[in-house]
């Protein structure tokens, strides 16, 4: 055997090491791969040599025929003696050593010569076409008599009309010219030493050429041969829609480079440019609209014409060539404001904008694949962008430029009248609907995108825009904005009246003078029917249109937001009604109307007449747009929609008991129990657009219009609409309702919200309605408050998808639930925070780690802000109150929750008292507080105030009732709401009265001689305050009245009291989340904190009481104890109940509720037998335990005494002291 180490001996004879078979396999493999490489890389090399040798010689090849050329076409005095020749001899050599002509840039030594040679090439075969030019032609001293081209023979188009080897070899050679031109036209020369003067007249030749050669009526002298001409140039014309030779890209590179637009003013940069350039830019947009023009002709001019157009599929190519126009042309950022005025009638007539409607309203496919399919190129022309606008999408542009395309300034001089313009005349209404639908629809994407990019901008907020760009950023930023402010600016005709009321005409001209007509796609219609019906334009196609305006203004209006789409929606008078009579009819929500132009009708055939805006008055009154608006929907008042069973004189209470009547099963329609995915499409676009445009109006709608008026609707309009939205909100959110529903449902909540608020300040609804969808779903206390904290954090945290549907309704619609099951919810927050308050360690009640704190009752509001104040959060804890009276003796007792009550009540009862100067009462009969407007002036005011935010928590924390109420408008602040106009009268009156005049004030409104400016007096120092920038100088005028208006409430309601408001929340915060808030509104705020009613009711008092030490509900001093206290006034039953309790008012949801509940304690007394029989009487008082809620009463026999002792006990206020 071998031993380990020895050397073995291969079959070659030497020695050396064993391979394994796998080491052999991979050498083998590697230099199989080397030897391949090796193959490869001579295999390149050797093409590349090719390559180079045919280019070389290509080159050389082109150098010698360009030198004959030279010497034929431009030295030689040669004849040329047919068609045929011109062919061979001077378009083929041409066509040749010209074949890199994109590549000349690079070539500054012969581009010069080159373009020589292309001027002269052009200049011979427009001559030998027949084509006359502007003057005679020599070049180095040679003169040619253009005479002898006019025969027919020597013309080169006559290739057109022979032999079909000479059609094929002329068609190729056009095509080859129209390459070159096309790359001609599309040339940048900046950077080459060209003359302007030279490169002008080769640009005028080239499309003189290429308009020439698709133009048989210009060829000269072929009579014989017109009907073949024509077949050849519609040839022609349909390989270049087909997108070849480029010539859309080269138009829209030429007409970007030759017309810069100026972003400030959105013009063009030079008004025309000479006359050459009009010349050929006339002939640009000529040859780019050719193949629509031609094949749009009528019929009747040329039969034989039509025969050929036939043949050829005219309709087929109209399309392609209004692709290609869509594609590269209309894409164009400001075309129409590039362009000269001159030329836009070109691109508006009906041939060439019919098929381009027709193509963005059909073409869905390329359309939802984004900007990069839909405008990809498909030439050897490379598309041109312009990079100040290379941001927004081209179907943003298009979108653009067939709105200003489609729309004609007015012709009248008067321009003070409502319509400032019009549509086309021959334009299809139906396709340019569905246009603007298409490409708003491809621009969602990228609206989404700007929206997340201001949001990390600007955050929730865009106020504060300016400090939130990064210095790098802040001039790309700006310049982002600039454009799209200018991009809006393209978009004003969609936001004008006369836009909105032309399409509503179209419907009802179209249909016989009826606005509505409901076709849910229904099996019954029949085929002919539908087919002539989808021609028409369908309501919801508007309201599809008007939404996505919405979506887009909103994001990229930086200035205005969606106010222009929405002033346009709201106070365009007959919209409303009729949006919301087609919605009756398609969700068979009640009474079915028709709706007709400049009238409702019902099916009881009662006829309601609505403001036609054609040929309403106030279309010629000569106003501005804004005082119509201020005026539209007076005028609706009593033109307002009224149901077969109203009585505008019907008080409000008797409508709301005969809606009571209906059930609760009235207010909740089967349709709508499955949310907004089980209402049809076309129903949810018009549904979207009529919230969206009602909820505005709502903003501005005064009580008088609303309830006196009635308009836009009746009251019973107006309950059925609030049903019918707070059903399909509330089933919403239980259902899995789809994205695309969204819009949907965030506009259906702020319309119901501001329906909802307006019937909380004034009733028209029955409770019942705003209860039903939820009647038998009520939460558990426990779980709904589980619900709600994880939908707030789920908000904050901005993942709202995951957001539980208990936890959306009660953050958004909780007047759904009842509110004794939202108080429930609310004391179930408190209870969850106490428990996690103890868990941390804190005292949350009476006993060890209380805080102790001392009070002189002659300074309870001085003493209980300076030990109180500086705690913050920790006014949660458990705190012990020791009373020091007027002689600096502390009182006896212990704290054992009724002092602190006693106290906390006390002190905000001289805290919130008028006279202590922090607060004010309204002017109304219940005398409601409202902070006073110079509180903040005040030496620590503020600080007071927020004080003061702090007790009121410790209040609700700890389910203290108040005595004082406070201002809606105040508590809507409190609750995160804006108030607007008509809450103005609870604070101010006479300025609410003032203001309403003005609106309504049909004079000149200048002559009151008002700006836009409000003078404030504060400690007898006057101060002016601009309501908007530059007030001072803005005089009020019937155009902007109703802006002033709503400035000067906005001021009086939200801007002069934001700092106080701010500190009062910031106090309130530090006890109560603001989230568990939202679960009220204004009133039932106030009942949260002040138990309502001043007085109680003494029968749930006598039930709900328990007697201890000896007494029964049949005791002798118990029955006494009643009828006394039946027989005290109001005032004193409360004093009473303060004396006991601690707090003056009854338990918010009843004495059922007061915890430990109201005590009546025995106390003996050892008075002998003779002194009753003497007239005599126990002499002690009664005494309270107002931690405990007892009140100890002794065992009187005389009701007169009993009634005496008991009212001098309560007047003492002295508590533990008196007995």
């Amino acid at each position: 055997m071998h031993q380990p180490g020895s050397r073995t001996v291969s079959l070659r004879g030497s020695s050396a090491k064993e391979v394994t078979r796998d080491a052999l396999l991979e050498r083998v493999s590697k230099e199989r791969a080397s030897r391949y490489l090796v193959r490869k890389t001579i295999a390149a090399a050797a093409l590349i040599q090719r390559i180079w040798r045919r280019h070389t010689a290509a080159a050389k090849a082109a150098d010698q025929v360009r030198v004959s050329w030279d010497k034929t076409c431009l030295e030689g005095r040669n004849t040329f003696p047919s068609a045929e020749y011109v062919s061979t001899s001077i378009v083929r050599p041409f066509l040749f050593f010209m074949r890199n002509w994109k590549s000349l840039k690079d070539q500054q030594s012969r581009l010069g010569s080159d373009m020589e040679r292309t001027t002269a090439c052009f200049r011979l075969l427009l001559k030998s076409i027949g084509c006359d030019v502007m003057e005679e032609y020599t070049y180095h001293h040679v003169s040619l008599n253009w005479d002898f081209f006019r025969d027919p023979r020597r013309n080169f188009c006559c290739l057109a009309v022979g032999s079909e080897e000479e059609k094929a070899q002329w068609m190729y050679q056009v095509h080859k010219l129209f390459d070159v031109c096309c790359t001609i036209l599309a040339g940048d020369r900046s950077g080459a030493k060209v003359c302007e003067e030279q490169w002008s007249l080769l640009l005028s030749l080239t499309v003189k050429l290429m308009v020439t050669l698709s133009d048989a009526n210009m060829w000269k002298g072929l009579q014989d041969g017109k009907e073949k001409a024509y077949l050849m140039v519609f040839r022609i014309l349909d390989w270049l829609a087909e997108g070849n030779a480029g010539l859309y890209q080269a138009a829209r590179a030429y007409l970007l480079l030759q017309w810069p637009v100026n972003l400030d003013s959105c013009t063009n940069l030079e008004d025309t440019g000479g006359k050459d350039k009009l010349i050929i830019t006339a002939s640009v947009i000529t040859l780019m609209l050719r193949p629509l023009v031609t094949y749009s002709q009528p019929a009747s001019k040329n039969q034989d014409l039509t025969n050929l157009r036939v043949e050829m599929e005219s309709a087929e190519i109209t399309l392609k060539a209004a692709e290609q126009l869509c594609k590269h042309i209309l894409t164009i950022p400001f075309l129409t404001q590039r362009l000269p005025a001159v030329f836009l009638p070109a691109f508006q007539h009906a041939s060439a904008l019919r098929p381009c409607l027709q193509v963005f309203a059909c073409l869905q496919a390329n359309l939802s694949q984004g900007t990069g399919a839909f405008c990809s190129p498909s030439s050897h022309i490379q598309i041109k962008y312009d990079p100040n606008y290379e941001k927004v999408p081209l179907s943003a542009w298009a979108l653009a430029n067939v709105v200003v395309l489609s729309s004609k300034p007015n012709d009248c001089s008067d321009r003070s009248q409502n319509f400032s313009g019009h549509f086309l005349d021959e334009i299809d209404y139906k396709k340019y609907v569905q246009a603007l639908c298409n490409l708003l629809k491809d621009l969602i994407p990228w609206i989404e995108i700007t929206r997340q990019q201001r949001k990390a901008r600007f955050g929730e907020d865009e106020e504060d825009s300016k400090s939130a760009d990064a210095p790098g950023n802040s001039n790309n930023n700006m310049l982002q904005d600039a454009v799209l402010q200018s991009f809006i600016k393209q978009l004003r005709p969609v936001h004008q009246r006369w836009h909105l009321v032309e399409l509503l005409e179209v419907i009802s001209s179209e249909r016989g003078g009826c606005y509505l007509r409901v076709d849910m796609k229904s099996s019954n219609t029949e085929a002919g029917q539908a087919t002539e019906l989808s021609g028409l334009l369908e309501f919801p196609e508007i309201a599809e249109l008007y939404g996505y305006l919405l979506t887009a203004f909103i994001t990229l209006n930086s200035i205005d937001g969606a106010l222009p789409i929405l002033n346009l929606l709201a106070f365009t008078s007959s919209l409303l009604p009729a949006l919301w009579l087609w919605l009756q009819n398609a969700l068979k929500l009640g009474n079915h109307y028709q709706v007709a132009s400049g009238s409702i009708t019902s099916d009881a055939g009662q006829q309601i007449v609505l403001n036609n805006e054609a040929g309403s008055k106030e279309g010629n009154a000569g106003k501005s747009a804004g005082n119509k608006w201020a005026s539209a929907f007076l005028k609706m008042g009593t033109k307002a929609i009224a149901g077969d069973s109203v009585d505008t004189k019907l008080g409000l209470e008797r409508q709301c008991m005969e809606a009571k009547d209906l059930g609760v099963k009235a207010f909740d329609w089967d349709l709508l129990k499955g949310g907004p995915q089980k209402i049809p499409e076309e129903a949810a676009s018009v549904l979207l657009l009529f919230c969206a445009a009602y909820a505005h109006l709502l903003l501005v709608l005064d009580d008088e219009e609303f309830y006196e008026h009635q308009a836009p609707f009746s009251l019973e309009h107006q309950r059925t609409i609030s049903a019918m939205l707070n059903s399909m909100v509330y089933h919403g959110f239980f259902s899995t309702f789809r994205q695309q529903y969204q819009s949907l449902m965030e506009v259906a909540c702020r319309c119901l919200r501001l329906l909802y608020e307006r019937d909380c300040r004034r009733t028209f609804c029955p409770s019942e309605l705003w209860l039903a969808p939820a009647m038998a779903t009520w939460p558990h206390a426990a779980a709904a408050a589980r619900a709600h904290e994880l939908a707030s954090a789920s908000v904050k945290s901005g993942e709202c998808l995951q957001v539980p549907a208990l936890g959306s309704v009660l953050i958004t619609i909780p007047h759904v639930f009842p509110f004794e099951e939202r108080v429930q919810i609310f004391r179930e927050f408190i209870r969850a925070d106490k428990v996690l308050k103890r868990m941390g360690g804190e005292a949350m009640a009476p006993g060890s780690g209380s805080l102790e704190v001392s009070i002189r009752r002659d300074h309870i509001v001085e003493d209980g802000f300076r030990q109180l104040n500086r705690l913050g959060s920790k006014l949660k804890s458990n705190i012990n109150v020791s009373f020091v009276n007027e002689h600096g003796l502390q009182e006896a007792g212990l704290d054992y929750g009724g002092l602190f009550k006693e106290f906390l009540t006390d002190l905000a009862k001289a805290a919130f008292d008028p006279g202590y100067g922090l607060f004010v009462q309204t002017a109304t009969d219940e005398g409601l507080l409202f902070p006073h407007p110079a509180a903040g002036n005040l030496g620590y005011g503020l600080q007071m105030i927020e004080f003061l935010g702090k007790i009121v928590g410790k209040a609700l924390y700890e389910g203290i009732l108040l005595e004082y109420s406070f201002s809606p408008i105040f508590v809507s602040k409190l609750l995160g709401r804006n108030s607007f106009l008509e809450e103005l009268s609870g604070l101010d009156f006479e300025l609410h009265r003032n203001l309403i005049f003005l609106k309504h004030y049909e004079g000149n409104a200048k002559e009151l001689a008002l700006d836009f400016t409000v003078t404030e007096e504060n400690f007898g120092k006057r101060t002016t305050v601009e309501l908007v920038p530059g007030g001072s100088n803005i005089a009020v005028t019937n155009e902007n009245k109703l802006q002033y208006v709503h400035a000067m409430a906005d001021y009086k309601l939200n801007r002069q009291m934001r700092p106080i408001i701010n500190a009062f929340i910031s106090g309130l915060g530090d006890l109560i989340t603001p989230s568990w808030l939202g679960l009220f509104n204004a009133k039932e705020f106030n009942q949260l904190l002040s138990g309502g009613e001043s007085d109680f009711d003494m029968d749930d008092l006598r039930a709900n009481t328990r007697y201890t030490g000896g007494f029964t509900d049949s005791s002798r001093t118990i029955k006494l104890f009643w009828e006394v206290v039946r027989g005290l006034e109001p005032k004193e039953r409360c004093d009473l109940l303060k004396f006991v309790t601690s707090c003056s008012r009854a338990p918010l949801l009843g004495f059922k509720h007061l915890n430990p509940p109201f005590t009546i304690h025995k106390v003996p007394c050892d008075t002998p037998i003779w002194t009753f029989i003497a007239g005599q009487d126990v002499d002690r008082l009664p005494s309270a335990s107002t931690c405990y809620n007892i009140l100890k009463l002794p065992t009187y026999r005389r009701i007169n005494t009993l009634r005496e002792k008991l009212r001098y006990a309560i007047r003492s206020n002295a508590g533990f002291e008196l007995s």
